[in-house]
């Protein structure tokens, strides 16, 4: 009798211990309305919208937790709804597109399309769920290749490269405007080894090089968007680095400028170190229509931003 009582106390904490292991310490700051309101609200909201971009912070496993939840309440209030990540490239859109349908396997899969390292724990939830849900799963970004090549030869590069056009964006624009003055600051402030050795001039020149790469790779996945959104407009959900949507700037501007009658949001999440007490800045609230903050999963690995 003892040991069936213990069983049974066993099996009704499972799904609360299940609970507990899944929830993620967060708060939901509304830019627009410019106070807090809860995550459920804000994703009542997202399902709203013609396209959602999703800015992470790679390496903060809750990160990842939230980003799944968001799927998960989206799937909740619309059926219609495509999934598109900056982590896979247009290169291997066949084998995703195989994969998402079932016909290849997972092997096969991650063999042939170049999955970020932690694709496991990071990216792997978010491309099941959207496959259990029967998803169109879009691989946005261009090639790293080609970005590699024009980092290091600037745009003009892909007018004699012998790389597929249909790689990346048909329409290339890199203006110097605020979105460039944050990428040069990134840049700067954490600069490149061997950087000091060069004269300012060539200094210059590279961050110039470097924008043009993050210029195309913002036109080609602000594309990649644009095409899964006619096809059949569905919600578009793309994740990405954050510095390619914070202040609605990136790849968000570039899907702008192609829908402009479109519904756009931006949404940020923002690991801190304690969510007592925070209090948005002027410029925090320009960074997204919804802030997400939530606290990192390890203190070893610290949130950290890159373009």
């Amino acid at each position: 009798m003892v040991f069936v009582a213990l069983f049974s106390l066993a099996q009704a904490a499972a799904p609360l211990a299940a609970a507990a292991a899944s929830y993620v310490p967060q708060r939901v700051y509304d830019s627009d309305r410019k106070r807090f309101t809860d995550f459920e609200a804000m994703l009542a909201d997202l399902a709203r919208a013609d396209v959602v971009f999703v800015g992470e912070q790679h390496d903060d496993p809750n990160t990842h937790r939230l980003e799944l939840a968001i799927l998960e309440g989206l799937a909740r209030r619309r059926g219609n709804v495509v999934l598109a990540l900056e982590m896979f490239e247009r290169d291997v859109q066949s084998l995703v597109s195989e994969y998402a349908a079932g016909t290849t396997a997972e092997e096969a899969f991650l063999k042939g399309s170049r999955p970020w390292p932690r694709y496991a724990t990071d990216y792997r939830p978010l491309v099941e769920f959207a496959k259990s849900k029967g998803w169109p799963i879009i691989a946005s970004n261009v090639p790293r290749r080609l970005a590699s090549a024009v980092a290091k030869g600037g745009l003009t590069v892909l007018k004699t490269s012998d790389g597929d056009p249909a790689l990346y964006a048909a329409e290339q624009r890199c203006p110097e405007d605020d979105y460039f003055d944050r990428f040069v600051e990134t840049m700067t402030s954490h600069p490149m080894p061997g950087t000091d050795k060069m004269t300012p001039a060539d200094q210059r020149a590279m961050v110039q090089r470097f924008y043009e790469s993050q210029c195309l790779k913002d036109e080609t996945m602000a594309e990649s968007v644009v095409r899964a959104r006619e096809q059949g407009s569905p919600l578009v959900v793309h994740v990405n680095g954050s510095f390619h949507s914070d202040f609605g700037d990136g790849a968000a501007e570039r899907v702008r400028r192609r829908l402009p009658r479109a519904r756009v949001l931006v949404v940020s999440i923002l690991p801190v170190e304690n969510l007592d007490g925070i209090k948005p800045t002027k410029q925090d609230r320009k960074r997204a229509d919804y802030l997400v903050f939530t606290v990192p999963a390890a203190a070893a690995d610290p949130p950290q931003r890159t373009p």
